[in-house]
């Protein structure tokens, strides 16, 4: 093992433990707790992130019966954000504050892809740590695992096209993603709660300006965070990130038969 990955390594580890650490473990459910939104709510972006989720699955199906090789990348993405977006730290009341590591699999796999890996780790932390809920999953699978996403795929895109650095790409991507992730939120609690003076403007500019205290340096986190395993991929697993989008370019291949042995 090079010292370059060693330190790699090292630094991913520090960061981990360093939220644990400063970070207390007690705080509301992920995103949005259990049962916090009205019924009409709840079953809305249920409503909301299903397409998507159809449209996510179709894609890995593509992806892995054109390259099965990729399957070890798509989990190790999915762990990415199960892990990241454990790490908790309590927000305004029914929610919390997180990086949520949707960011990397976005740019590897695409935004629908990803849409369905948050929403596997959003179902289980609801059930094997009590972190959001299944009620909710609806609205927090929308606000992680789809306007998240798909604000990092346009970012990611626009900056490489106007020839920015892989790293500032990167960056901008995962940060602006996680950012957006938490106004969606605000946004789908100011719906579901809206100020008695103000109404849903009042309510939802309220519920921003206290996400904004944690999830600023968590975002910014997250995407220097990003930036790192990019690196990492870049060294060790360059076989993977060919057949990918993100260095070649090029989209996966349309339509190819395996031919079977």
């Amino acid at each position: 093992m090079t010292i370059r990955k060693l330190k790699m390594i090292s630094l991913l580890i520090t960061y981990v433990i360093a939220v644990y650490i400063f970070f207390p473990n007690d705080a509301y459910g992920m995103h949005i707790m259990e049962g916090f939104l009205p019924f009409n709510w709840a079953a809305f972006w249920w409503l909301a992130m299903i397409p998507f989720v159809i449209t996510g699955v179709r894609s890995i199906k593509k992806t892995v019966a054109l390259h099965p090789s990729l399957k070890m990348l798509l989990g190790m993405a999915g762990a990415f954000a199960f892990v990241l977006s454990a790490l908790k730290i309590p927000s305004v009341t029914g929610s919390s504050s997180h990086p949520t590591g949707v960011g990397l699999g976005t740019i590897l796999f695409g935004p629908t892809a990803m849409t369905v890996l948050a929403m596997i780790v959003l179902v289980f932390q609801a059930v094997l740590l009590a972190h959001g809920g299944i009620t909710t999953l609806g609205a927090n699978t929308f606000s992680m695992g789809v306007v998240g996403p798909f604000v990092s795929y346009a970012i990611y895109k626009g900056a490489k096209k106007l020839g920015a650095p892989l790293w500032l790409s990167v960056f901008l991507a995962a940060t602006i993603g996680n950012i957006m992730t938490y106004v969606t939120t605000a946004i789908q609690l100011g719906l579901a709660f809206p100020a008695a003076t103000g109404g849903v403007m009042a309510s939802t500019v309220k519920f921003l300006s206290i996400f904004a205290f944690t999830q600023v340096p968590l975002a910014i986190s997250e995407g220097i965070l990003t930036v790192m395993v990019i690196n990492i991929l870049s060294a060790y697993s360059q076989k993977e990130l060919q057949i990918l989008a993100i260095f070649t370019g090029k989209e996966l291949p349309k339509t190819k038969r395996r031919v079977s042995e």
